[in-house]
């Protein structure tokens, strides 16, 4: 009679076993998630949320200086300074150029970009990519390709990082 009155009270081994893996697996999905915070906060810049789109400047294509080549439109991040940016492009396969903010250029540099006013770039700005004192592209082929790269400048012990890598085509048909 005893024995008998030990089992009722007791929890059936079946039960227990479920109640233990249960509690395993949520533990276990507990983890995951706080880790894989940890994992995404210890990225140092978080520069992947920045996306960027590009479309042709629709400029007309000679063998002139001084044409527009591409527009880049941030479409995904938060607001970046221009003095810690750079923004370089590479015109089919040629040459690394750094481009210079069209209103600080001196008229000697390869290629400019416009800015505006409010010393940032904002989500749904766009700037224009455009040749300086040196003929790019003149359209020869139906256009050229455009690598655009956009780097925030490292401050203090910082380094560099790349934000994007943009491809665009300035097309000379439009």
């Amino acid at each position: 009679m005893n024995n008998e009155n030990r089992n009722e009270e007791a929890v059936s081994p079946v039960i227990a076993t479920i109640l233990m893996v249960a509690i395993t697996v949520v533990l276990a999905g507990v983890l995951y998630v706080w880790a894989s915070s940890l994992a995404d906060d210890s990225t140092g810049g978080g520069l992947d949320k920045y996306q960027f789109s590009s479309r042709d400047a629709a400029d007309t294509m000679s063998d002139a200086a001084g044409e527009k080549l591409v527009h880049i439109k941030m479409t995904n991040g938060d607001d970046l300074s221009w003095s810690v940016l750079r923004v370089s492009i590479v015109v089919d396969g040629g040459n690394n150029l750094v481009c210079a903010d069209a209103s600080k250029d001196d008229g000697t540099a390869d290629c400019t970009y416009t800015t505006d006013e409010d010393n940032t770039w904002s989500v749904a700005e766009e700037i224009t990519i455009m040749e300086g004192d040196v003929d790019l592209c003149d359209g020869a082929d139906g256009g050229c390709d455009v690598d655009v790269t956009l780097t925030k400048i490292g401050v203090g012990n910082e380094e560099d990082k790349v934000i994007r890598e943009v491809t665009a085509f300035a097309d000379a048909n439009n």
